[in-house]
């Protein structure tokens, strides 16, 4: 049976602030999705800090029109609750005043995947809080690439033969189809700066998919800072792809991210529990792991993947590395270089006035070059 699913996350309110959306936002969501009717096979419905996220299952293919319409009216009626509530941010991410077709560059996040369903089918869902699509970048290149991280890699026939990675240039829409093996070199120059370049989706040689994720950046689209992108990802577990385990355990290693506060600082990927709400310690960024199963597009699930006893050890590894990085105050890189800071327009104004009172060397008072005499005291 041919599945698609798809997921599509945003954030249009959160208590208090950037914390988690209400109980009544969300019920606004979940009432507009269940009144779809036929439309959509299965659903399931949650947040990851303030940002909510719809995963549907359903027979229309990607960019479907219906299909991202139902998942922007769903958050438009959360906008019209969190407005009602004076919630934070009230539909910050739905960037556009109406629905155009597609929901892709409209705001909210979008990751899909259209597949022939596996008769075991399973998949992951990553969402994170509080950072940016490059996030992804680190635990993908683990993920496919990285022997040392997946034995998989080594051990699996389909797995081995390497993969085709779309790598996304976001700042100007564009996108490189590479392959490995012979192209690893340029996957990990691009990875490198992943502000910039990230992944897109993943297929294997024969060209099945198995991970697709969002990529849009919000000031590209709103032209201004209006939050951090909080991506999404979808990624197919098992027989020919990696191991549900072996995609878990690329996020055992916290590692440092952009975003955080005012989206302007480098601070660790904390791997949480579903619908956890986002930490008034400085906004660590956090990820959840949403894992299911699938037959006839009907879904079972999802199992906590970050909920078991292993993970409060790795979580406590990424707040120390958290607090760590913070002590360093405002210097960089505790804070992004100037090209990325999210808020650059308030960087800007203060370094105008540094710039003013720039002079040219030559006009400077001139050091006292004389020195003193010294005098043998014998």
């Amino acid at each position: 049976m041919r599945i698609t699913v798809s997921v599509i996350k945003a954030d249009v309110g959160g208590i208090g602030g950037h914390t988690l959306p209400s109980e009544r936002l969300l019920n606004a969501i979940r009432k507009t999705v269940k009144d779809a009717g036929e439309l959509l096979i299965d659903h399931y419905i949650g947040y990851c800090g303030d940002d909510s996220h719809i995963v549907m299952t359903h027979t229309k293919g990607i960019d479907n029109k219906e299909i991202h319409q139902l998942a922007w009216n769903a958050f438009m009626a959360g906008t019209k609750v969190a407005k009602e509530e004076g919630l934070y941010g009230a539909g910050q991410d739905l960037l556009k005043d109406s629905f155009s077709g597609n929901i892709k560059g409209m705001g909210p996040g979008v990751a899909e995947m259209e597949f022939d369903e596996r008769p075991n089918e399973v998949f992951t869902v990553f969402a994170a809080d509080k950072t940016e699509p490059g996030a992804f970048n680190y635990p993908i290149y683990k993920l496919f690439v990285d022997a040392l991280s997946n034995t998989g890699l080594i051990v699996n026939k389909s797995l081995a033969k390497g993969v085709n990675i779309n790598i996304m240039d976001v700042e100007k829409g564009k996108i490189a189809n590479l392959s490995l093996w012979e192209d690893k070199p340029v996957i990990e120059a691009a990875l490198m700066y992943p502000g910039r370049y990230v992944v897109d989706s993943v297929h294997t040689k024969d060209g099945e998919p198995i991970l697709d994720a969002s990529t849009d950046r919000l000031h590209n689209i709103a032209g201004v800072y209006v939050g951090k992108d909080d991506p999404i990802f979808i990624v197919r577990t098992q027989k020919n792809f990696p191991a549900t385990e072996e995609a878990g355990s690329v996020f055992s290693n916290p590692h440092y991210v952009a975003g955080n506060t005012r989206g302007s600082h480098n601070m660790p990927l904390m791997p949480v529990k579903i619908n956890s709400a986002a930490t008034i310690n400085f906004c660590i960024p956090i990820v959840e792991a949403l894992v299911f199963s699938m037959h006839n597009g009907k879904l079972t699930g999802p199992f906590d993947g970050f909920s078991t006893p292993d993970w409060d050890y790795i979580r406590e590894i990424a707040t120390k590395k958290a607090l760590a990085m913070r002590s360093q105050g405002f210097i960089h890189p505790a804070t992004l270089v100037p090209s990325e800071l999210e808020y650059a327009e308030g960087y800007n104004a203060i370094m105008d006035v540094l710039h003013s009172k720039m002079k040219p060397i030559q006009d400077q008072p001139q050091k006292d070059q004389r020195k003193e005499s010294y005098e043998d005291p014998d």
